[in-house]
């Protein structure tokens, strides 16, 4: 009996004392030219990655080995190993490269490059460039499609989102958009696209199949001009049930019911909110804020601000490894 009490003892002491599995985030700081490192059992930045000039766009590759960060004003992509936090290789873009997403594999890499109007496509497996696609001008937003067919391309100035037939690499279908598209991002079940439009203020529904606008996202908060709203990153949860968006200056995030499209809560974060991911759990969402130079922390299911992180000056792009 006093054993059994003893090693009973023992398994609750065990796990009160071991420490959580902490998800480790990254963020590319635009103007200070660093990549934070976040613990996200701490809450607080770890280390300092110094990168090239104007990182923006990063992901972490499908093995969670390395992570990826577009240095716009360098014209490629860096490569950052994990393991040892250091910049270990680069990969070829275009000029000005931002945003950019990979096949479900991890064995190509997509990037919009935004002085080209061009999306070039790499083999992260051997690190080569291996083209280019004519697309819109002014490229930023990509996404690819669950099924990995299609590859989105938004383009700010004239505001299309373009689908590219990946085994062809040709653009299939444009639709039209309100004003500058900067994001783009597919439900899981590939039933919705949503297509952000920082100017036009808006968020656009599109039916992947039909490729036709079946509704949009509209916003209003009192006491702010519509101008001052200006939808960016955009986050959904697996299970499609509900959306995150950040509305840039007007320093808000917009709670969306991703059934109805109805808005049903405005957060209040820092300011100029840029772009945003969850941990891999999905218990928490971290989002950018450009010009407080800082990160916020959401908890999902309570819908509300818990923590603010001091990272380097111009955060915006965010990422976390994927199980």
């Amino acid at each position: 009996m006093w054993r059994r009490c003893l090693l009973s003892g023992m398994a609750v002491w065990l796990a009160a004392t071991t420490p959580a599995l902490a998800f480790i985030a990254y963020v590319s700081n635009e103007k200070s030219n660093t990549v934070s490192v976040i613990d996200t059992d701490k809450w607080t930045v770890i280390a300092t990655i110094k990168v090239g000039q104007r990182p923006r766009g990063i992901e972490f590759t499908r093995n969670g080995k390395f992570v990826l960060v577009a240095v716009g004003d360098d014209d490629k992509i860096e490569v950052i190993d994990t393991a040892t936090r250091q910049v270990v290789d680069s990969l070829p873009s275009g000029p000005d490269p931002e945003l950019f997403t990979q096949d479900a594999a991890g064995k190509t890499l997509y990037v919009a490059n935004e002085n080209d109007n061009t999306v070039t496509i790499i083999d992260l497996e051997n690190r080569v460039r291996l083209g280019d696609i004519q697309v819109g001008v002014e490229p930023e937003g990509m996404a690819i499609s669950p099924d990995g067919k299609i590859l989105i391309n938004t383009s700010e100035t004239t505001n299309m989102a373009h689908f590219i037939d990946t085994a062809t690499r040709q653009i299939v279908a444009n639709v039209l958009v309100d004003a500058r598209p900067r994001f783009a991002e597919f439900k899981r079940d590939n039933s919705e696209l949503w297509v952000s439009s920082e100017i036009g203020g808006t968020v656009s529904i599109i039916d992947p199949v039909k490729r036709t606008i079946t509704g949009k996202i509209e916003f209003n908060i009192p006491g702010l001009r519509r101008e001052a709203i200006q939808p960016v990153g955009i986050a959904i949860t697996r299970d499609g049930k509900t959306g995150f968006i950040a509305l840039g200056p007007a320093n808000r995030v917009a709670v969306v019911d991703a059934t109805t499209h109805a808005v049903t809560k405005y957060l209040l974060v820092g300011q100029r909110v840029w772009h945003m991911a969850f941990t891999p759990d999905e218990k928490y969402l971290l989002v950018t804020n450009g010009v407080s130079n800082d990160v916020s922390v959401i908890d999902v299911s309570a819908q509300k601000v818990i923590k603010t992180i001091q990272v380097g000056e111009l955060p915006w792009g965010i990422t976390f490894a994927q199980p």
